[in-house]
């Protein structure tokens, strides 16, 4: 049965909680029905100190977009090498707040301030990254690099 799913300030209140009760400081909330689904919708919650590892999507139907909802949200695009090649941030109350990632592109994204939410969409199925897709020259986020890493590109934006 299909049933309408309203994005509500509290829903991103209660998915806000949730981040910052987690260990890696972020939380989704999706809007498609499972991992199989063909196009992948869902709000994104991301604390300022969580760590989201530079990656790309090689299958040619994974380009991503992101509306930001509500904080701010850095984001820092690399060569295949790891240099920065571009940055921005995107804030709901400035002409810049959403983006659309090419496939193949190196990215990361950090949260800027807390309660920091973003909407994004892109093709399905789920599939975990490939090591092609992983940047090689980033720490994992399991890795005690990472906290260094993390602050590296937070710095962009200061």
């Amino acid at each position: 049965m299909n049933e309408i799913n309203w994005i509500t300030a509290e829903l991103l209140r209660d998915l806000v909680a949730q981040a910052q009760s987690s260990l890696r400081r972020r939380k989704n909330h999706n809007f498609h029905a499972d991992d199989e689904a063909i196009c992948h919708r869902l709000l994104n919650a991301i604390e300022p100190d969580s760590y989201i590892p530079p990656h790309r999507h090689l299958d040619p139907n994974k380009d991503e977009t992101i509306l930001l909802l509500s904080g701010r949200l850095g984001i820092v695009f690399f060569d295949e090498s790891g240099n920065v090649t571009s940055d921005a941030v995107l804030d709901p109350g400035a002409s810049r707040f959403g983006v659309t990632i090419p496939v193949g592109m190196f990215h990361s994204l950090i949260g800027l301030t807390p309660g920091t939410v973003f909407f994004e969409t892109k093709a399905g199925p789920y599939h975990p990254l490939t090591e092609e897709e992983r940047a090689v020259w980033a720490p994992l986020e399991s890795d005690g690099a990472a906290v260094a890493y993390l602050a590296t590109l937070r710095r962009r934006f200061v």
